[in-house]
C-alpha cells in the first residue's frame, strides 16, 4: 500500500504526541505501508517544519528537523510526477499532493484537509481520508 502524507499531518504529529498523526509519524518506514514522496513535497515539509512558530511549538531546533527530513528521506520512495493538472484543487498548493498521488500509485491521500481534495472522487483508486480513518484500515489490514 502506497501513502502519500499532508504535510499538515507532520505538523500535527510533532505538536502532540497523542492521537492520529503521531501515531502515523511512529509508523513511518514499517510493514506494508510505503510512503511516497516528491522534490516539492519534500521542500515544503522542510520549509514548514522550520518555521520558528512551529519549532517553537514542537520543541525542536533547526538541527532536529534536519533529523527527521533524513530520515524521511531514507524512507520514504521518491517519486518524479511525470505530468501535472494544474489548476485542479481548490487549494493550488495541494495539487502536488493529488499529482504525486496519481503518478506513485497511491491508494491513499493523508490529511486534515478533506475538503481541500474536492474533485478526487474521479481517481478510482485513491482515497483522500483523514489520520483516524487511515489507521482504521491499517487495524483492519493487520487482522486479515
Amino acid at each position: 500500500m502506497k501513502v502519500v502524507i499532508d504535510t499538515n499531518i507532520l505538523v500535527s504529529g510533532l505538536r502532540s504526541n497523542k492521537g492520529a498523526s503521531y501515531v502515523i509519524l511512529e509508523e513511518i518506514g514499517y510493514g506494508a505501508v510505503k510512503e511516497i514522496i516528491s522534490i516539492p513535497l519534500f521542500l515544503e515539509y522542510e520549509e514548514v517544519l522550520k518555521r520558528k512558530e512551529n519549532l517553537d511549538v514542537f520543541g525542536l531546533k533547526s538541527s532536529d528537523i534536519d533529523d527527521i527530513l533524513n530520515m524521511i528521506c531514507a524512507k520514504f520512495k521518491h517519486v518524479i510526477p511525470y505530468y501535472l493538472w494544474r489548476p485542479f484543487l481548490k487549494d493550488p498548493e495541494d495539487d502536488m499532493l493529488l499529482e504525486l498521488a496519481v503518478c506513485g500509485k497511491a491508494e491513499f491521500i493523508i490529511t486534515h484537509n478533506i475538503k481541500d481534495f474536492k474533485g478526487t472522487e474521479r481517481f478510482e483508486k485513491l482515497a483522500v481520508i483523514t489520520p483516524q480513518h487511515y489507521l482504521t484500515i491499517l487495524k483492519g489490514r493487520n487482522h486479515e
